[in-house]
């Protein structure tokens, strides 16, 4: 028999029924052929924090938004991340929901790939990282790392692909100020045409605040917020997009969601709508 280990989450069927409009369609389509459909979704404080300041791994979420967040994995292709995030965090970016793949279930239906965007293959990972751990337990898929690094380190390209994963190249924008861009339509057609049909972005806040920039929130199909009843204060990691300008150089929103629906869970709040991409 099967049995679901110690840290498998329960997420209710009752509970699941206000996510579907927001979810990519269970026929694994997607509104644009050569693009996942793509999900943002993160925690974040009534100040608009992440974390208590870079690198400082910030619980936010209840135990019941935590496992909403934990479904939310199960209905997507793929997880993503930066490299900031596996850095400070080591996460095991798998899905814990009692009844799929590894938590009840043979396989790994219904476990999300594991994407981390190093752009300079920066990611010291080893043997006993989360993620290798999960996939030695049957319990996650093997990571893919998007890196502009056309060559990445040997022992690392080994050790990843001796669990199944692998580094994807991509091209990346390079600022002025020598750091590296994600070229978000470049990287999920990528991601498409590696078979993944969903994608949600789960951080961190450089990762964020790049998908709400004017040019790439379009890409996003859908956002998924939960807010916790907490203030982080000053010197957090802040999502803020950068602010737009009207013809006239008068500031105007950064962005703004349409079809809004607020669900109360537990302590948090849970938002859930789409881009409006006109005023």
């Amino acid at each position: 028999m099967n049995t679901a280990p110690r840290d498998a989450l329960e997420f209710p069927e009752s509970d699941r029924g206000f996510l579907e409009p927001h979810l990519p369609p269970q026929d694994s389509s997607a509104p644009q052929l050569d693009l996942p459909f793509t999900t943002l979704t993160f925690a974040t404080s009534l100040d608009s924090s992440l974390a208590l300041s870079p690198g400082a791994r910030t619980v936010l979420s209840g135990p019941q938004s935590k496992a909403m967040t934990h479904y939310l994995r199960s209905r997507h292709d793929g997880i993503i991340i930066g490299v900031g995030t596996a850095v400070a965090d080591d996460p095991g970016l798998n899905c814990r929901i009692t009844g799929v793949g590894g938590y009840g279930q043979p396989g790994l239906n219904g476990q999300p790939r594991p994407v981390v965007i190093d752009p300079t293959a920066r990611w010291e990972f080893s043997d006993d990282s989360k993620l290798f751990q999960l996939c030695r337990e049957g319990r996650s898929r093997p990571p893919w790392i998007i890196t502009a690094v056309e060559k990445p380190n040997a022992e690392k390209q080994a050790l990843l692909e001796s669990y199944g994963g692998r580094f994807i190249s991509v091209k990346m924008i390079r600022t002025h100020t020598g750091r590296h861009q994600i070229d978000w339509p470049e990287l999920l057609v990528t991601l498409r045409s590696n078979g993944l049909r969903s994608v949600m972005i789960e951080g961190g806040g450089h990762v964020i605040k790049s998908l709400l920039s004017p040019q790439y929130m379009s890409l996003l199909d859908s956002v998924i917020v939960t807010i916790a009843p907490t203030w982080l204060g000053e010197g957090g990691v802040v999502v803020s997009p950068d602010r737009r300008f009207d013809d006239d150089g008068n500031a105007i929103s950064a962005a703004r969601l349409k079809n809004v629906r607020w669900y109360p869970f537990g302590e948090d709040v849970v938002l859930c709508g789409q881009i409006k991409l006109s005023d």
